[in-house]
């Protein structure tokens, strides 16, 4: 789609607090090694859960960036948002005399899969043990799923357009998607992610409904997608926030412009109708690619949903097949996420922050714990590989039966 290279929506900024690194400089170095963090789960109450293994964000204290009043009255998912905001707004190079009609010209959009349910559980705890009195005021915002938008965007004074999405896993897509569009709209500056915190009592045992939940113990075999050992996926918390930003506002502050969002594509295909997704996602791509005036051989590395359900892989291999034609077996394809977990809406975001180092470093990193690939596809496994990357695809599916897929282009150092 032609639009003024002006408004090309640039990503100029990338903060992550993951399960392997709580700086980008160190989620990256994890990520390219091929390093796998899951392990059984230490979180305070969820001992007798059936659910043993996942990705948990261990080397992170939120005291030591962000201020005391925004801690007590927001829960851990929001915890990482402000904490990955700051990160990316630092890493962008972006103050407040940075851009013109600041603040309001500056935005927030966030996805979340459930929102603050530590909060809400320790409140309603209070409540029933001890009575009314005792619950606090912010567990009427804390919990909600929209909290983190309105944090990032009352801690940094942020009054242009904000947003929550609300579309399963693949909301992290949908975001940065929707983050493109206002910008190319007129809005200079999004702030835009997804980071999540599903790792306590009360939402883990909202999670145990889910049949794609791997109830393996081994962590090494725990998540092992498009294998003959795959027996579904395991959660992790954390995530990414991204800068985005219209690329003549880049150029005018003389910023870095990582990445391009080029072009992105959303289906629905129904609840866990993992047949009915190859047709779904397929056609997300190619709503994708039309957008992004590519074809498909020009798609250098796909970056996998690679949920590890085998039904579900196998409709992600021949999807690919179906929307990028031969050049769908051949493309180098990887899932970095079997290595730290899949954090619901956080997840494609950090496959996003992982596309974009992988085509500044020119290295696609490897899908940890995967070595006896099943499915016709070219699975990067064991090391990182060297290749030219120009253009990335990302993509997301979510349980609830969303599909997304987004095209990335490489930036150019300013």
């Amino acid at each position: 789609m032609s639009e003024p290279q002006d408004r090309q929506a640039a990503i100029t900024g990338i903060g992550v607090v993951a399960p392997n690194g709580t700086t980008t400089g160190t989620f990256w170095k994890a990520t390219q090694e091929g390093l796998s963090v899951l392990d059984r789960v230490t979180r305070e109450g969820c001992e007798h859960l059936p659910l043993k293994v996942a990705g948990e964000v261990r080397a992170f204290d939120p005291a030591a960036t962000i201020e005391e009043r925004f801690l007590v009255q927001t829960d851990r998912f929001t915890h990482y948002a402000m904490a990955a905001a700051d990160f990316a707004l630092d890493d962008a190079r972006l103050g407040p005399a940075s851009v013109p009609d600041a603040p309001y010209s500056i935005g927030v959009v966030t996805a979340a899969g459930s929102g603050g349910g530590e909060f809400g559980q320790r409140e309603l705890q209070q409540l029933w043990g001890k009575g009314s009195r005792f619950v606090g005021p912010y567990q009427s915002i804390a919990w909600f799923y929209a909290a983190s938008t309105g944090q990032v965007s009352i801690r940094r004074g942020f009054k242009g357009p904000c947003s929550v999405v609300a579309s399963d896993e693949a909301g992290g897509l949908d975001a940065l998607a929707h983050a493109a569009r206002a910008v190319r709209r007129g809005t200079d500056v999004i702030v835009a992610g997804s980071t999540e915190a599903p790792l306590a009592p009360y939402s883990m045992v909202c999670q145990l409904g889910y049949g794609e939940l791997s109830r393996e113990t081994d962590p090494s075999r725990a998540y092992r997608p498009f294998t003959d050992g795959a027996c579904g996926f395991v959660p992790a918390e954390g995530g990414a926030m991204l800068v985005v930003e219209a690329a003549g506002t880049a150029r005018a502050r003389g910023a870095r412009i990582r990445a391009h969002i080029a072009g992105h594509g959303a289906t629905f295909t129904g609840a866990s109708r993992w047949d009915r997704s190859r047709e779904g996602l397929a056609q997300a791509v190619r709503k994708a690619l039309r957008e992004a005036d590519c074809a498909p051989e020009e798609i250098d590395v796909v970056f996998a949903d690679a949920l590890g359900v085998p039904e579900a892989d196998r409709a992600e291999a021949l999807a690919l097949a179906d929307a990028l034609g031969e050049h769908g077996t051949r493309v180098p394809v990887t899932a970095p996420k079997t290595g730290i977990g899949r954090g619901y809406c956080a997840a494609p975001v950090l496959d996003t922050a992982a596309a974009v180092l992988a085509m500044e470093h020119g290295l696609i990193p490897p899908t940890p714990n995967v070595f006896d690939v099943c499915h016709d596809l070219d699975l990067v496994t064991g090391r990182a590989r060297a290749a030219e990357l120009r253009t990335a695809l990302v993509l997301s599916r979510g349980l609830m039966g969303s599909n997304s897929a987004l095209v990335l282009r490489r930036g150019t150092a300013q």
